[in-house]
């Protein structure tokens, strides 16, 4: 046991039983010491989930979890005849498997300081200004987010954005007993959605934005907005103690609405509209970014490394959160001179040439857009060279508005394949022609990824900006079934090398 760990009680089927609301069939005395969905993980005093997914039945592999030495199962099915174990009968597998998880691992999220953050863009740069802030207050902290998973120093690459309940909690349980007391995690539509954040207690819960993205899954922005603001509301199981939130956004400025309606501890956070966190006197360059913070705890000069107004919005988000967890503004602003954000946003490729070179992880029109209108900002006296594609089996609707993103504010631009996962790359870059044809402005097509960064650095003139979007920090290329390596900073400083030849 870590010398952090104290000693819990032993949970029982029983306790399970009551925890999620099930009917259960078998002994209530059975103890159970963890929870999983995936039956290859299945053993001694686990109980097994069986969750219907969108292609596969778990409750097929109830048997053999149990063989493994399961000691029951959860299911929304009722007990097969044939299958002598306990049986937990739920009306939804997912939420309660949540529950599960959290009381088996005796609810970990309860003895840390939890900040959740959830909107289209911004979420992953938010988690690295918040970590920098723990940090710098002295605290061992834990992280989970697209890029990677952290627990003080150890770290190790993200395999979704948000783990999946079970892993979350047992994630969050390893965080604490190794002397975590605060921790930060995104929250994706798709996660809020599939209970994967249900069973943890938020002390702070912030918003950044919503815009079009996920619809091949939500359908329609309604749907996507009711899952965000689950976060919000209360029906995860409790309500944050402070949300913070951007009203500068539509969708922003009602969920506050709502909210302190509802008797919530709302923050509000913009640069258009009144809000308590606010910025004045904004300064964007290369180098980075400087405004006057103004805030209901006092006003102060913020300088951050970070380039461009989207991240202003993304550290007003973290200063509003920030204080709220109760670190003081000469604490926020040491930390926000030296964080250097999230990998792959808005990320410099260093050179010695008289242009620049950025990779980005835009993959929406909105956040397209305003990463070209940063590139335009800290750029004005070259073109800005736009390299970029959509992924395969994902939201269609999204590609031909990114056309017309790109070809809005680009110079130039270089149509070219992103992930193009199963769907044929030639129909992807089809229907994002679609909007360029629309924006009547020339364009070139380049499906070879490789090809088009090399030929886009190749052609770049004294300060000309090239931007390389919609992978970031991902080093991979999803083709067909296969993952093969690919990093467009690698492929970047490839091209720059050849034209230093």
């Amino acid at each position: 046991m870590s010398k952090h760990e104290p000693e819990r009680r032993t949970i029982t089927l029983g306790d399970v039983a009551r925890a999620t609301g099930g009917e259960l069939a078998g002994d209530e005395s059975a103890i159970v010491k963890d929870v999983t969905h995936d039956s290859r993980q299945a053993g001694e005093a686990t109980l097994f989930v069986a969750v219907r997914g969108a292609t596969a039945d778990a409750n097929i592999y109830a048997a053999q979890a149990i063989r493994q030495g399961a000691v029951g199962v959860i299911s929304e099915n009722g007990q097969p005849e044939n299958l002598d174990a306990a049986w937990l009968r739920v009306s939804d597998a997912r939420r309660a498997m949540a529950f599960a998880a959290a009381e088996v691992h005796g609810s970990p999220s309860r003895e840390l300081r939890l900040v959740g953050v959830t909107g289209t863009n911004g979420k992953t740069t938010f988690a690295y200004l918040m970590a920098g802030l723990m940090k710098a207050a002295g605290e061992k902290m834990a992280m989970t987010g697209t890029v990677e998973y952290l627990i003080g120093d150890e770290r190790r690459k993200a395999e979704r954005t948000t783990p999946e309940a079970t892993d979350m909690q047992r994630f969050l349980r390893k965080a604490v007993n190794a002397g975590c007391r605060t921790a930060v995690m995104e929250c994706s539509s798709h996660a809020i959605d599939l209970h994967r954040c249900d069973a943890l207690q938020f002390n702070v819960a912030a918003f950044t934005n919503l815009t079009r993205d996920h619809l091949d899954y939500h359908i329609t922005m309604e749907n996507y907005f009711a899952a965000k603001r689950r976060l919000f509301d209360g029906s995860l199981g409790e309500r944050p103690r402070v949300s913070v939130i951007n009203v500068d956004d539509s969708y922003g400025q009602k969920l506050a609405s709502d909210l302190a309606g509802d008797g919530a501890h709302v923050v509000r956070y913009a640069l258009e509209n009144e809000a308590e966190v606010t910025a004045r006197d904004v300064k964007l360059s290369l180098e980075g970014t400087s405004f006057r913070l103004q805030t209901l705890a006092g006003e102060c000069e913020i300088s951050s490394p970070l380039v461009g107004r989207p991240h202003v919005y993304n550290i007003l988000a973290a200063v509003g959160s920030g204080l709220a967890l109760g670190y003081n503004l000469d604490l926020i602003t040491r930390a926000l001179e030296t964080c250097v954000g999230a990998p792959g946003r808005f990320e410099r490729v260093a050179h010695d040439g008289d242009f620049t070179v950025v990779v980005d992880y835009a993959h929406t029109d909105d956040a397209l857009l305003n990463v070209l209108r940063t590139a335009q900002s800290v750029a004005p006296q070259g073109r800005v060279i736009t390299v970029f594609g959509c992924g395969g089996d994902r939201d269609r609707s999204k590609r031909a508005p990114m056309g017309e993103a790109a070809a809005s504010l680009s110079d130039v631009v270089i149509l070219t394949s992103d992930n193009p996962r199963t769907e044929d790359p030639e129909r992807i870059l089809d229907d994002v022609e679609e909007g360029l044809r629309a924006a009547g402005k020339p364009y070139r097509k380049i499906a070879d990824r490789r090809r088009a960064i090399l030929q886009a650095i190749a052609e770049a003139r004294a300060k000309d900006l090239v931007l390389i979007a919609g992978k970031g920090h991902e080093d991979y290329q999803l083709i067909g079934r296969e993952v093969l390596h690919f990093d467009d900073r690698e492929v970047a400083r490839e091209a720059l090398a050849q034209r230093a030849k």
